[in-house]
């Protein structure tokens, strides 16, 4: 697109962040300074339980280690910058760091919402058929399907930055959000954005509707194989392998789909600043409690990895 005379790119953004509440801002650092601690301490954890201790060398605990990092990766392209705003006078970003924001975050949510079907699917053949499961979920499937989520999530991100670094930007510069999102971008356009606004609309109906529909049709199997079990422990213990996973894919996908599902005409910086905290801030940080508080697998590792650490 030419740029009339009058017009000059932009090479940095400005990122309006919580600064139109600025009686908040030390409520706010305090907030996420502690959430992101409790991110980055929890995840890693978890990271260090499943790859050291040898009760945990199985699919689901392979699978949560990768949700683990994706959802490091996920709060460390976000938090650190909106701290940094919310300390600083100003909050600009540069136009690269802005698309390197985008494709990280993008990589991460992305591949949360696949990898989360994924489980799903490891919790269904455990539960529905647990003779086969150790042959259907071979080291090399798992291994598989880990780096399938990973690599077309990154080609999913890559696409997206691509368009955006297309686009042309001539002002105004203030992003309303607290991070670079697409749909705030996109509204700052000055050239035809309908190709980005197609690939969004896809992207939201692979990863936030085929990828809930399979994950409702995998507990739909569990929940009726379960039902069908005579014996309430048997019940009881297979609904325990399932209900951790359940209660972050609710969570999840709450966040996301109040975030995305909804008309760009209806976009709502105050209400997007509010749903992207959860899904980018809050489910990094509650998946690692929800996993260890109400697994006890986990909790035994986690108390031999402390009583190895006190002697």
């Amino acid at each position: 697109m030419m740029l009339s005379p009058n017009q000059t790119m932009v090479t940095e953004f400005v990122l309006q962040g919580f600064s139109e509440h600025p009686s908040l801002r030390l409520l706010l650092i305090g907030c996420f300074l502690t959430l992101y601690t409790m991110a980055l301490i929890g995840n890693i954890v978890i990271i260090a339980l499943v790859t050291s201790s040898n009760g945990l060398h199985s699919p689901m605990y392979f699978f949560l280690c990768n949700l683990a990092t994706m959802d490091i990766v996920c709060t460390s392209s976000v938090l650190p910058k909106a701290l940094l705003g919310l300390v600083s006078e100003e909050n600009t970003i540069s136009f690269k760091g802005c698309m390197a924001q985008l494709f990280f975050l993008a990589w991460a949510t992305s591949s949360e919402l696949l990898l989360l079907t994924v489980m799903a699917y490891d919790r269904y053949v455990a539960i529905c058929h647990p003779l086969h499961y150790t042959s259907r979920m071979s080291p090399h499937l798992c291994g598989a399907l880990a780096l399938g989520v990973w690599s077309i999530c990154a080609l999913n991100a890559s696409v997206h930055t691509g368009l955006m670094t297309r686009l042309s930007f001539c002002g105004p510069k203030v992003i309303t959000h607290f991070f670079c999102e697409i749909p705030p971008l996109l509204l700052l356009s000055c050239s035809p954005t309908y190709v980005n606004s197609i690939m969004t609309l896809m992207a939201d109906a692979f990863y936030g509707g085929i990828n809930f529909f399979f994950t409702l049709l995998s507990y739909g199997y569990i929940i009726a194989s379960i039902l069908r079990m005579r014996s309430a422990e048997g019940k009881k213990k297979a609904f325990s392998t399932c209900s951790s996973h359940l209660i972050v894919v609710c969570v999840y996908y709450t966040s996301v789909f109040c975030a995305y599902i909804s008309p760009a005409s209806s976009y709502s910086p105050e209400r997007s600043k509010v749903t992207s905290v959860l899904y980018s801030v809050l489910s990094p940080t509650l998946n690692p409690l929800i996993y260890t508080l109400r697994n006890k697998d986990v909790k035994l590792a986690l108390g031999r990895l402390l009583s190895s650490f006190s002697h």
